[in-house]
């Protein structure tokens, strides 16, 4: 189990990922968000969106997340979400665990992707994500709330945002009610492309 833990997400300038609202997502704001990453030809490919795209650094950051996860961890927010929107053959191929309340058996899709519903804690979730994933890394995917919880628990090591050039006004924010006195950030890159910022952080606790 020699792999990180990390989450990647795309942020608006003003610090939300996604709107108040799941049935706002796909809207305006939230395509504007994500405008950067429907374009690239590696994710339209997974996510079964049709041929063509574009290649060049933001297509390879998509590609190496992708490649670098050998496990997922959502909240059961985001997989409510998820469920109605995803595709028959969800775009993570690889076993994703649910932090929930509720007792629910495996759920096996097309592609390689199954979900699990663990409900007995966070950390729980992540044990059983880093088991799964070997020697590659753990992906805390959202939402906000949940990648919170990991954050001040300290079990993040490391984080990537994609800072695009929208606002939002109102929405999740990413580091709404994170415990900041424990949590500190050493900055590792920051990498403009045409479309957004590539920020990466190491995490550590204060």
């Amino acid at each position: 189990m020699a792999g990180v833990v990390f989450f990647s997400v795309s942020m608006s300038l003003d610090g939300f990922i996604a709107p108040e609202s799941p049935d706002e997502l796909m809207g305006q704001q939230w395509m504007e968000l994500q405008k950067w990453v429907f374009r690239q030809r590696f994710f339209r490919e997974n996510l079964q969106l049709g041929e063509g795209g574009e290649e060049g650094r933001d297509n390879d950051i998509v590609r190496e997340t992708f490649e670098r996860t050998g496990a997922s961890v959502m909240g059961k927010r985001m997989f409510d979400a998820g469920e109605r929107a995803w595709p028959e053959a969800p775009p993570f191929h690889t076993p994703v665990f649910v932090v929930t309340h509720e007792r629910r058996g495996p759920w096996e899709r097309q592609g390689g992707t199954t979900f699990h519903f663990v409900d007995n804690g966070i950390e729980s979730a992540l044990d059983r994500a880093r088991a799964a994933a070997g020697d590659r890394d753990v992906r805390i995917a959202g939402g906000a709330e949940t990648i919170v919880q990991y954050l001040d628990a300290g079990l993040v090591d490391e984080f990537h945002i994609a800072l695009s050039p929208v606002l939002f006004g109102r929405g999740v924010r990413l580091f709404g009610g994170v415990d900041a006195g424990r949590v500190a950030l050493d900055l590792v890159s920051a990498e403009p492309s045409p479309q957004t910022t590539h920020l990466r952080y190491a995490v550590r606790r204060r």
